[in-house]
């Protein structure tokens, strides 16, 4: 991987991991057109941009990272729990079904239901307009909508604000839920593949590895920011007919 490719695939992670389009699907089709192989190295690449995109979300929520909120970190680790269980008990029938067709698919379910929860979805009638208003109830519903984004494609943040928006929590509410959640997730998961990988790290281009860092950080940092504001005055609706015309897309060139 060169300097170009780890610009290019930092951005894709950066932009992509909280929007609830599916990395996945974008770091598949990235990977084809840049001729990058999914070899140990660039899973190990992986890690360390994932880890710039927790950091970001660190960065942006540090005030709710205290024990002054610790009603609503229970919140948040309860809800991390059913994908922590369940991911690990099938684990290995979710790489048997990874596949660019089956991530096509559920891009395109994705976005119907993105369109369809839309279509009933009433901001004003939430009972949660606010993070700290949501209940344990929400935060279990929203948990339980995560292990969904097992299925390649899905997309986690996805899962999480639908499951959110379903059980009565407001947009803007579901979204911030579902960027908190992604630390704990995203800390195991990158923990995890870190000690599988670790060894790629020896004799990698480190500067790449720096540099796509940075590009991952502060394109995660930005995009947290601007979709925040974006949820102000828009729906889902958008990222709906996204999901749905990159899938079809995604078919067209397997």
């Amino acid at each position: 991987m060169d300097i170009f490719q780890a610009i290019i695939i930092g951005i894709i992670e950066g932009f992509t991991e909280f929007l609830p389009i599916s990395s996945t699907g974008h770091m598949i089709v990235a990977s084809k057109f840049l001729g990058v192989d999914q070899s140990a190295v660039v899973k190990a690449y992986e890690v360390i941009i994932q880890f710039a995109a927790i950091l970001a979300v660190v960065l942006l929520y540090r005030e709710k990272i205290n024990f002054k909120e610790i009603n609503l970190w229970s919140k948040i680790m309860g809800a991390f729990f059913p994908l922590a269980i369940i991911g690990f008990l099938i684990k290995d029938w979710v790489k048997e079904i990874f596949n660019v067709q089956t991530v096509a698919y559920m891009f395109i379910i994705g976005g119907v239901i993105f369109l369809i929860v839309e279509y009933f979805h009433k901001d004003e009638e939430s009972t949660a307009k606010d993070i700290e208003e949501i209940t344990w109830r929400q935060a279990m519903s929203i948990g339980f909508a995560q292990v969904l984004s097992l299925v390649p494609g899905t997309s986690r943040a996805g899962s999480t604000i639908i499951g959110g928006m379903l059980s009565g929590v407001s947009r803007k509410a579901s979204t911030e839920f579902s960027f908190l959640l992604a630390i704990p997730v995203m800390m195991a998961v990158s923990g995890y593949d870190l000690l599988k990988h670790y060894k790629e790290f020896i004799g990698a281009d480190i500067t790449a590895f720096t540099i796509g860092f940075v590009v991952a950080f502060v394109v995660a940092y930005i995009t947290i920011k601007m979709f925040i504001v974006f949820l102000q005055r828009f729906t889902f609706v958008a990222f709906g007919i996204y999901r749905i015309i990159f899938g079809v897309i995604l078919l067209m060139i397997i």
